[in-house]
């Protein structure tokens, strides 16, 4: 496929933090899936001294990250603060990732995993199918909350939804809040559906590579997670130039970092102690800094409850 082959060419031009893979989340849709995602589980990630090695009395603990970038970026992004976990937590550390969202969800269900950062979508779909829980929710520039981008080719007549109609589209994840569910929800306002409404409908399985199709003019829209595309704006401007917002839908709660209802109730306490407690540390201040994040905070009652409200109104037929 042409789209295919030009956007895996394009996207090794776009390197983002792994803070950005709060990326959102949300229903489960229909359409072309275009993935750059390698479906690998990454090796085991352990600290210096891991507590196996001193009598392998310590299981590892097993944590998934939603796969926004590549595997082997988020290993790198993310192995100061895993292995800062193990450190403080006197686990080993094993880090699993899978193409979607929805993977990372059945790893949950199956309690094949023990922690998971996700997106708020497939936390409120977790939530719905199996009691998902959620730990804690990062703080990032002093807010838990992001937006969903409506973004278009710089070049473009298009001023707002209605102007992409016949035109090609680009959601995300399947599971994406921002850029499936939010799109698809606005669409339900004006009585139409995507099949309906757009000429074409592409995965990319990225923000970042749903703003390069943008910016290529591979599609003529695209709904993206604020958190990255604002990052771009600021950090690689030359990544975001072909493109610009013509609606900004929101807020949402952040994506949380969840675990399932049956994890034993003592190292749900353990874990989420230590989340709250990381940014107290020099050391954790420097790690979650990395990651831009401020600290992590106990999810407010009623976080998500906007994309609740969306799910029930997509799906009401």
């Amino acid at each position: 496929m042409r789209l295919r082959n030009r956007l895996t060419r394009a996207v090794g031009k776009l390197l983002l933090p792994a803070a950005l893979l709060f990326a959102g989340c949300g229903e489960n849709p229909e359409g072309v899936p275009i993935s750059m995602a390698q479906r690998t589980e990454v090796a085991s990630v352990r600290p210096p001294e891991p507590a196996e090695a001193a009598g392998g009395a310590s299981a590892p603990l097993r944590v998934a990250i939603a796969s926004i970038l590549s595997p082997s970026r988020t290993l790198d992004d993310y192995h100061d603060l895993l292995t800062y976990m193990g450190q403080r937590l006197g686990r080993p550390i094993r880090l699993y990732q899978r193409g979607t969202y929805a993977e990372v969800n059945d790893l949950l269900k199956n309690r094949e995993i023990d922690l998971a950062f996700v997106c708020a979508g497939a936390f409120v779909y977790g939530e719905r199918d199996f009691g998902l829980e959620a730990l804690v929710v990062p703080v990032m520039r002093r807010k838990t909350t992001y937006y969903s981008y409506l973004i278009v080719g710089r070049a473009s007549p298009a001023e707002r939804l209605e102007d992409l109609r016949r035109k090609s589209f680009a959601f995300s994840d399947p599971l994406s809040n921002t850029a499936r569910l939010v799109p698809v929800y606005q669409l339900r306002l004006l009585g139409e559906t995507p099949e309906q409404f757009f000429s074409r409908t592409v995965f990319t399985y990225s923000h970042d590579n749903s703003i390069l199709a943008v910016a290529e003019g591979l599609v003529d829209g695209a709904a993206v997670d604020s958190l990255v595309y604002d990052y771009l704006a600021a950090r690689n401007p030359d990544a975001v130039a072909g493109t610009r917002i013509v609606a900004r839908w929101g807020p949402y709660g952040i994506p949380p970092i969840v675990v399932h209802p049956a994890l034993d109730p003592a190292v749900k306490r353990a874990l989420k102690r230590f989340l709250l407690s990381i940014h107290e540390d020099p050391e954790g201040r420097r790690i979650l800094g990395r990651l831009l994040i401020d600290r992590f905070a106990e999810a407010p009652r009623g976080m998500f409850d906007s994309i609740r409200r969306m799910i029930a109104r997509v799906e009401r037929r």
